[in-house]
């Protein structure tokens, strides 16, 4: 249903912007460690995904300066949930992998937010999940631009 608000580019963008701000809070209220910041459960994430990657690669994937990257993987690596080791082929660098417990925490994490958004997704009527399942496709363009 379109308002006023929703029918411009602009207020779309505004309403868009508030409604997934909003989402993303009360997803992060459901976090298993709330110790965590967005950008270490970021890192996690991206370790699981890619298995193993160089902190330069890691800056670059989250958009983060190398200083910054470091500060996480230290906090990161000092809760073991993060380990590193010297590159196979390059003495220089490094490659950053999940540890089994960084593994698990992360299991744990998206087990807990997963199902309080399926809870919500329960609420609604089959009609606008569709919608959704619509609308996940276009949002992942979005993210990716």
């Amino acid at each position: 249903m379109s308002t006023p608000q929703t029918q411009s580019i602009a207020g779309l963008s505004a309403a868009l912007r508030i409604s997934i701000t909003r989402l993303a809070r009360r997803l992060r209220a459901q976090r298993a460690d709330s110790s965590l910041s967005g950008t270490q459960m970021a890192v996690l994430a991206a370790l699981a995904k890619h298995h193993a990657m160089s902190p330069r690669e890691l800056a670059d994937h989250e958009k983060v300066q190398p200083p910054s990257m470091t500060r996480v993987l230290a906090a990161l690596e000092e809760k073991g949930l993060v380990s590193r080791s010297q590159h196979p082929t390059d003495r220089r660098q490094q490659i950053v992998t999940l540890t089994d417990e960084g593994q698990e925490l992360l299991k744990q994490d998206r087990k807990r937010r997963e199902a309080w958004l399926a809870q919500r997704l329960k609420e609604l009527t089959p009609e606008e999940r569709a919608t959704l399942r619509q609308a996940v496709k276009i949002l992942e363009r979005l993210s990716q631009a």
